[in-house]
């Protein structure tokens, strides 16, 4: 006959215990993860639901409800008839003014990166650390307070308000945080394999293309979805230095939503709004399991 008194009890009840309370943190953790998706996905739900509604519709006030009839003329007069100023060519113009813009701007800033961090954590030189405490400082900084600078010495180089010059911007700007990326990334990597590689004559640039580049899978995801949410996402860089001929997707959708001009149609607004967000959310949501990866691979170890 068993012992109520026996230590197996009082053993048991605290085990029984623990996964009560584990329960109840998940459950806790859920609840409070689902609030806070549903608080933020407020604003997306009433501009695409305002974006299908006709005006007569929107200023009944009933933000939250369903429109009557699926509605695409916003959309449509949002990506090729609204105005932007005097011009009414929408958001088409600046669709591909950004991805001009992009392209360039994204794989120079990840590739300069990358060979910088590759070269501060495998190969030492003299200054290495100077760099790197220079290029952390630059990622700090912000760049509002250097930007009548860098307007004059664009201005003198020829490069203000050109598609080359918007690009060598984003390229600068993100070099800092792509260079402490990689670097953080390639210091976990043993020392051992570029001497190995180096015994066996290769260079610089021979180990960091074939050896380096294709362990960098998931690191490299991680430097595309942030540099491109970041670049496609500016405004005040595309509107200082991109020029008239080159507003990116942003600058356009500002001009729009801010027109003075006639009535302000909500409904277009709201629809520019979505179509201007929908690439970054696009290239999250298709990689962004990736984007976990590289950060629990390396991304921010010291």
């Amino acid at each position: 006959m068993t012992d109520n008194n026996s230590p197996a009890f009082p053993f048991a009840f605290s085990a029984a215990q623990a996964r009560r309370r584990r329960c109840g943190s998940r459950i806790a953790l859920y609840l409070f993860l689902s609030g806070a998706a549903v608080l933020f996905s407020i604003p997306l739900l009433i501009m695409v639901l305002t974006s299908f509604k006709s005006m007569p519709e929107i200023r009944q006030g009933t933000i939250f409800s369903l429109p009557a009839a699926l509605d695409l003329s916003a959309w449509v007069k949002a990506w090729s008839g609204a105005c932007t100023g005097l011009a009414c060519g929408g958001l088409s113009v600046g669709f591909w003014n950004s991805v001009r813009i992009l392209v360039p701007s994204v794989v120079l800033s990840i590739l300069a990166g990358a060979l910088n961090g590759y070269a501060l954590a495998l190969w030492r030189f003299r200054g290495a650390h100077a760099v790197l405490t220079a290029l952390m400082l630059g990622a700090f900084i912000p760049y509002q307070v250097i930007l009548y600078p860098l307007v004059k010495i664009f201005s003198f180089l020829h490069l203000y308000s050109t598609l080359p010059g918007i690009i060598v911007i984003h390229v600068v700007f993100g070099l800092p945080l792509m260079t402490m990326l990689f670097r953080n990334f390639y210091a976990a990597i043993p020392a051992e394999l570029v001497k190995a590689a180096r015994v066996d004559g290769a260079g610089f640039f021979r180990i960091f293309f074939e050896i380096m580049l294709p362990m960098s899978t998931n690191i490299l995801i991680v430097a595309l979805i942030l540099q491109t949410t970041g670049i496609w996402n500016d405004y005040l860089l595309g509107l200082i230095f991109a020029g008239h001929d080159n507003q990116p997707m942003t600058v356009q959708l500002n001009n729009i939503v801010t027109n003075g001009t006639g009535i302000v149609e909500y409904n277009v607004n709201m629809a520019a709004t979505v179509l201007t967000a929908l690439p970054p959310l696009a290239v999250y949501f298709l990689s962004g399991r990736y984007f976990v990866r590289g950060i629990a691979s390396g991304a921010v170890k010291g």
